[in-house]
């Protein structure tokens, strides 16, 4: 079950729901209304229309067909960040994104090296089941991922405890932290969805060693 706190943001003068769920092997924490839903709005229209997406190439059991969405990394000077055989190279920080870093930094007490962005266009686009547990991320790591556009459902899996399930409807605005040993013992996903939906683009910041 779920435990709620308030933080406060000074952007807004509100309380703000913070969500911790009560997960074994796993430290998780939501936030549903992290940004408000101008300042959302607002952040949405500029991150699609200025980022340079870009569309790679994946392998899986031995096929190679286009990613399932577009994505684009951003993070500090001479550090590429690699998955599913995919080496990335980082683009340099613009003010857009040093903003959404900096908020998220002062919740996190974090100090991130590198952020991932993906474009889900539509609900064709996916994320298969996975865990962001790359060797240059460290053993622990922290990833905080931020979500702005159509809501998406959110899969978590125990890799052992199959019983062990989650849920979460990413929404516009939100913030997810998933620290401590979450990476080890759990899988995620965004599934495909048949549901007519609009876009989503999600900012997964991280720190590579």
């Amino acid at each position: 079950m779920p435990s709620f706190f308030y933080f406060w943001n000074m952007d807004s003068l509100f309380p703000k729901e913070k969500i911790i769920f009560n997960l074994p092997d796993a430290e998780i924490e939501y936030y549903p209304n992290f940004f408000d839903s101008n300042r959302a709005d607002e952040l949405f229209e500029k991150l699609k229309n200025e980022i340079p997406w870009q569309q790679d190439a994946i392998t899986v059991f031995g096929k190679t067909h286009p990613q399932p969405r577009l994505t684009s990394l951003f993070g500090n000077e001479g550090k590429p960040y690699s998955y599913s055989n995919i080496v990335m190279q980082p683009n340099a920080w613009n003010p857009l994104l040093m903003f959404v870093k900096n908020e998220i930094e002062e919740n996190c007490k974090e100090n991130f090296t590198t952020v991932l962005l993906n474009y889900y266009r539509d609900g064709k686009d996916s994320n298969g089941w996975h865990a962001d547990n790359e060797r240059e991320l460290g053993r622990n790591p922290v990833i905080a991922s931020v979500s702005f556009g159509a809501e998406r459902s959110f899969h978590l899996q125990h890799n052992t405890i199959k019983e062990q399930k989650l849920k979460i409807n990413l929404e516009h605005g939100s913030l997810l932290i998933m620290k401590g040993a979450t990476q080890h013992f759990w899988k995620h996903q965004i599934p495909k969805t048949a549901k007519p939906i609009g876009a989503r683009i999600n900012l997964t910041f991280r720190i590579i060693k």
